[in-house]
This record gives C-alpha cells, sequence and structure tokens, in this order.
C-alpha cells in the first residue's frame, strides 16, 4: 500500500512548494548565524529561463553576506546610513542565466534578528520574457489563505538559554 502512495505521489508530480521561490532550511534559531538558500524551481514560464533574482534583506536582519556562483554577478545594495560602518544590506540581486528546466539555490549568510517569529523575504525573479513577484504575505487574520505568489519565509524559533560556562573546557558549576 505505502508503495502505491509513493507511486501516486509520483506521478501527481512536484510539490507545490517547489513551484515558488522558497527559503530552505525554513527555519533557524532566533539570534544565530545562518545559511539560507532561496531556492528557484523554475523559470517564471515555460522555456523562459531566470536571468535576475532580487532577494529583499528584512528589517531586523544585522548582516547579509551572498555566497558567489559561477557565470552569475552579485549586486548588494545597502541602507542609506550617514555611517558607513552602519550600512546593511537592504537586498541582493544574482544576475545570470538560469534555464527553465533546471533549479538552482541562491545563498546568503545572515545574522538573524533576536526576536523569534516569522522572517519575510520578498523575492522577484526576472525571466527572458515575464517576471514572477513572489512577495505575497499571509494574513495572520486568515489562516489557510492560499497564495498564489508568496514570499518565501523564515520562521525563527527562540533561541535556546544560554549557559555561559557550559562551552568553556574545565568550567563546572
Amino acid at each position: 500500500m505505502r508503495k502505491r502512495i509513493l507511486l501516486a505521489a509520483a506521478l501527481l508530480g512536484p510539490a507545490p512548494a517547489l513551484a515558488h521561490v522558497v527559503a530552505a532550511p525554513g527555519e533557524a534559531k532566533a539570534g544565530s548565524y545562518a545559511a539560507i538558500a532561496f531556492r528557484v524551481g523554475h523559470g517564471c514560464g515555460a522555456d523562459d529561463a531566470t536571468v535576475r533574482l532580487r532577494v529583499e534583506i528584512p528589517d531586523g536582519v544585522a548582516s547579509a553576506r551572498p555566497q558567489p556562483k559561477t557565470g552569475w554577478t552579485i549586486a548588494i545594495e545597502k541602507s542609506d546610513e550617514a555611517d558607513p560602518a552602519r550600512r546593511r544590506a537592504t537586498a541582493v540581486t544574482w544576475t545570470g542565466r538560469l534555464p527553465d528546466d533546471q533549479f538552482d539555490d541562491f545563498s546568503l549568510l545572515m545574522k538573524l534578528p533576536a526576536q523569534a517569529g516569522d522572517l519575510v523575504f520578498p523575492v522577484v525573479q526576472t525571466c527572458e520574457a515575464g517576471e514572477s513577484q513572489w512577495t505575497e504575505i499571509a494574513d495572520p487574520a486568515r489562516p489557510g489563505q492560499k497564495l498564489t505568489h508568496p514570499a518565501p519565509v523564515v520562521r525563527l524559533t527562540p533561541a535556546a538559554p544560554v549557559d555561559d560556562m557550559a562551552g568553556m573546557p574545565g568550567m563546572k558549576h
């Protein structure tokens, strides 16, 4: 019976989450450094290759550093703080070419906010002949709401209480 269910699932095609730009992993510890990949599962339409991916960085993310990709250029938009040391990345754009029949991950190493909750990353996927704006945000007052172009979300879970001495060799109390 289990084999039939797996076969039926395979025949039905990819899961709906693969049809969107999604964050992987979709969960991280609040206040941590985490590498989050924005997975592009397809182009904007049939035979419409992705040529640009722009990821907006939410307020509260202290730093965001993109992972380089062979064949792609990267542009980092920064906040307009007067003090250059206080400027932070507000968006990252990769430009290159990803054929519609392939997928890829576009990764950022980020210092996440200390507060638990959902971080929403609006993404614009530009293709050779079209564009998909993955920017819709779920309304908490409407659970189960179906979105056609949902923004990727990373759920921040509470950080475990820190025992300042636990990580120091020879320090017991």
